[in-house]
């Protein structure tokens, strides 16, 4: 192209030794607090275990595995609308394949997808048919992982979706489909919103919708459970959405300085949104849990990620969804809307199932169950 800020440029993560030393020497070095005066979670991360988690880090765990990996996938950076965005481009061998942008929220990253981005690209390989197969594009938000930080405001949901569409038409996709969950539902449904000429069509694993005034006086069952799953967030959950929405930057300081304090603010959502248990690494390992902390660790992305919540929470929402809409509905979900509720706020919705495990990080907890839900959506739409 003749514009240089439209090219598409290779990336690869080459990580310095020297600041992985840096880490380890934070680890090491870290001043702790005394112990809760429980003996569970219920005052946030237990301190012998985020100790023990922070040594493994500190001492064993091999960030060149991920990094490795990711540089295998193919990563590239473009710039849009003022911004480098960080992505990655998985391309199927299957010439059919259905082009899909898929969307982390916070406190995730494209480290969530990777278990199922060999499925969605190479289905045949996986047990899965030609039919199923899909060019992956994995962006990172702004803010997050190896993107850009805004260095001015405005960079909310409907902006970020804008840049998703941009960046499917740039690789020359004018056909495809869209996936989120967390603010990836969000950004997701703003694609749906504003692109139905390109979209097929989206799915969602945490679709956001609240009852009509009207269903309150007569709630059945499924009701009854949603709004036990909302007022629990907003009783005991719900503080760092709070504090990210409204003093992004406060809490910014702490978690670019301290990987322990950056360990157990995301940590803590790992025990609490993933079906696990009680114990975070039932659903997700270790070493994927350090891979996804060091995509706000190493680019110091703190305070940037934090601040989408400031962004987003003071504006409306996007406008009606007119392409066909696709929700998986997993029982350890932090909002888990009844389908009436969901049907109401997505007219188009097409799909809809209700999972028997697996949490808010679905394509991290359960990749296969993830992987079925998109081949049966997308099937409906290709």
């Amino acid at each position: 192209m003749s514009d240089d800020g439209q090219k598409i440029h290779p990336f690869r993560l080459e990580v310095a030794d020297d600041e992985l030393e840096d880490l380890r020497r934070r680890l090491r070095s870290a001043r702790w607090p005394e112990p809760a005066t429980v003996d569970d979670w219920s005052q946030g991360v237990p301190l012998d275990y985020l100790r023990d988690i922070a040594d493994h880090w500190a001492e064993s765990y091999d960030w060149r595995r991920v990094e490795s990996r990711l540089n295998d996938l193919g990563q590239y950076r473009t710039t849009i609308d003022g911004l480098s965005v960080h992505f990655i481009h998985a391309r199927s061998p299957e010439p059919g394949a259905l082009p899909l942008v898929l969307t982390h929220g916070w406190p995730g990253s494209v480290v969530e997808f990777l278990d199922a981005i060999g499925p969605l690209t190479d289905p045949v390989a996986h047990g899965g048919s030609p039919a199923d197969a899909f060019h992956v594009v994995c962006p990172s938000v702004p803010g997050y992982g190896w993107s850009e930080k805004p260095s001015a405001p405005g960079w909310g949901v409907e902006r970020i979706a804008s840049a998703w569409v941009v960046l499917m038409n740039r690789l020359g996709y004018d056909r495809y489909g869209a996936q989120g969950g967390d603010w990836g539902s969000a950004v997701t449904t703003a694609i749906g919103s504003l692109d139905p000429d390109h979209c097929v069509g989206i799915h969602l694993n945490m679709p956001v919708a609240g009852p009509d005034r009207s269903e309150l006086e007569q709630l059945s069952d499924d009701d009854k459970n949603a709004l036990a799953a909302m007022e629990h967030y907003d009783r005991w959950d719900s503080g760092y959405s709070k504090q990210q929405s409204t003093r992004p930057q406060t809490i910014g300081y702490s978690l670019v300085d301290s990987p322990v304090g950056l360990l157990a603010w995301i940590l803590e959502k790992f025990w609490a949104w993933t079906d696990c248990g009680g114990h975070p690494e039932n659903a997700i390992g270790r070493d994927a849990i350090l891979d996804n902390v060091m995509h706000y660790w190493l680019p110091a992305t703190g305070a940037s990620s934090a601040r989408l919540y400031w962004e987003s929470f003071r504006r409306g929402g996007t406008g009606a969804v007119v392409v066909p809409v696709g929700a998986s509905r997993f029982p350890r979900e932090i909002f888990r809307p009844a389908r009436r509720w969901v049907e109401r706020r997505y007219p188009t919705l097409r799909y809809w199932n209700e999972l028997d495990s697996g949490g808010h990080f679905a394509a991290f907890e359960q990749p296969g169950l993830f992987v079925s839900e998109l081949r049966a959506f997308f099937s409906l739409v290709r």
